[in-house]
């Protein structure tokens, strides 16, 4: 199974940035932290840019730096600016008509999973990307 990274990515560009208090950096530069092409930070920038997360200079001497306070920016900001998938998917296979769960487990499972996407969502409002950084630090 294909695990998605692209909001652990982004946290961590951001993070990047935020430590880089305010000084202008170039996805040369996030993309060595992250071990990972310059072109596809470029690409969660842009998401990132799009939701006023982050300002970006293009060009040969683009840069970018945080586009609020660290303070100001939760984690759900983070995870709804990359759209990132949801935390469980409900697999796709046809129901088995003569078997009850099978005609049934899409409808229930989805009733079980909203809740829990909804309970992961709030817990990603209430941290910020201040409390990331300060991590970083211990």
């Amino acid at each position: 199974m294909a695990v998605n990274t692209q909001f652990s990515i982004a946290v961590h560009l951001l993070a990047a940035l935020g430590c880089r208090k305010g000084k202008e950096t170039t996805s040369g530069q996030l993309a060595t932290s992250v071990n990972t092409s310059p072109s596809f930070v470029r690409r969660t920038l842009s998401k990132l840019s799009k939701a006023g997360l982050v300002e970006t200079v293009t060009g040969k001497a683009g840069a970018c730096w945080l586009g609020k306070k660290p303070e100001q920016i939760s984690l759900l900001d983070i995870y709804q600016a990359v759209g990132a998938p949801k935390a469980f998917a409900i697999h796709a296979y046809a129901s088995q008509k003569a078997c009850p769960v099978s005609c049934n487990i899409k409808k229930a499972l989805d009733k079980a999973l909203s809740k829990t996407q909804k309970a992961m969502e709030k817990s990603l409002e209430d941290i910020a990307l201040a409390e990331i950084i300060a991590d970083l630090a211990k």
